[in-house]
C-alpha cells in the first residue's frame, strides 16, 4: 500500500488541485456498490490529510472535497436504488456479492434509518447501504437528513487525526525534511486508523454472529 501512496502524496504535495481532485474521487468512488469494496478510498483521505500542518493542503478544503464526494457517491447509489427498487439488488454487478448484499438488507432492517448513519464506519457495507437504502423505498428527505450527518461525522473523523498526529509530530520532533525519521510518520497514522476499523469490524460480527461478510464475488 506505501508502494502506491509514497508516489501519490509525493506528487499532489506540489499540485494542491490535483490534492483536492484525488480527495473527491477518493470520497466518491467509495461509496459506489462494488467499486467502494476495493477502493482505499478512507487511507488516501487519511493519508493526504497529513499534508495539512505542513501548509501543503488546507483544512477547509480537504474537508469540503471529501465531504462532496461523498455526499455525491452516496446520493448516486441512492437514486440508483431508489429508481430501481428491489430490482437492482438483483442485477450484475451485486449479483457477484450476494452475501454483502444481504448483510446490506439485514442491516438496514435491524437499524432502520440509522442503519445510513453507521453504514459510514462499517466497510464494506458502506459501499451497499445507499443504493439499499433507494432500493427499499426510503424517503429521499430521510435519506439525506440522516446522511449528511453522517458525511460530515466520517469527513471529520478521516482528516482530523492525520492532522493532529501530523501537526504533534511536528511540535515534539520538529518539521521533517529528507532524512528525518518521522518524515512518513503518517503511516503510523494510517495503520493506526486501519486497526482501530478492523476492531469496529471484528466486534460487530462477533456480536452480529459473523454476519458482516467480506466483500468477494462469487466464484
Amino acid at each position: 500500500m506505501t508502494s502506491f501512496l509514497d508516489p501519490l502524496i509525493s506528487f499532489v504535495s506540489v499540485h494542491a488541485w490535483l490534492a483536492y481532485l484525488t480527495l473527491f474521487l477518493a470520497a466518491l468512488l467509495e461509496a459506489v456498490p462494488v467499486v467502494g469494496s476495493v477502493i482505499p478510498g478512507s487511507t488516501i483521505i487519511l493519508a493526504l490529510s497529513a499534508l495539512v500542518p505542513g501548509g501543503d493542503l488546507k483544512l477547509q478544503w480537504v474537508l469540503l472535497a471529501a465531504a462532496i464526494g461523498a455526499v455525491i457517491g452516496d446520493g448516486s447509489a441512492y437514486w440508483l436504488g431508489h429508481r430501481q427498487q428491489r430490482k437492482i439488488l438483483n442485477t450484475w454487478p451485486l449479483t457477484n456479492y450476494p452475501r454483502v448484499v444481504e448483510e446490506s438488507e439485514t442491516f438496514f432492517h435491524r437499524f432502520g434509518t440509522w442503519a445510513v448513519f453507521f453504514a459510514r464506519f462499517v466497510p464494506p457495507i458502506r459501499a451497499f447501504v445507499p443504493v439499499t437504502a433507494g432500493a427499499l423505498d426510503m424517503p429521499p428527505a430521510r435519506f439525506y437528513a440522516v446522511n449528511i450527518p453522517a458525511i460530515l461525522v466520517w469527513a471529520l473523523a478521516h482528516v482530523l487525526p492525520g492532522v493532529l498526529a501530523v501537526s504533534a509530530f511536528h511540535q515534539y520532533f520538529g518539521a521533517p525534511h529528507e532524512g528525518h525519521p518521522f518524515k512518513h510518520m503518517w503511516i503510523l497514522t494510517v495503520v493506526a486508523v486501519a486497526i482501530v476499523v478492523g476492531v469496529t469490524a471484528w466486534i460487530y460480527r462477533r456480536r452480529n454472529g459473523g454476519a458482516v461478510a467480506e466483500a468477494k464475488p462469487r466464484g
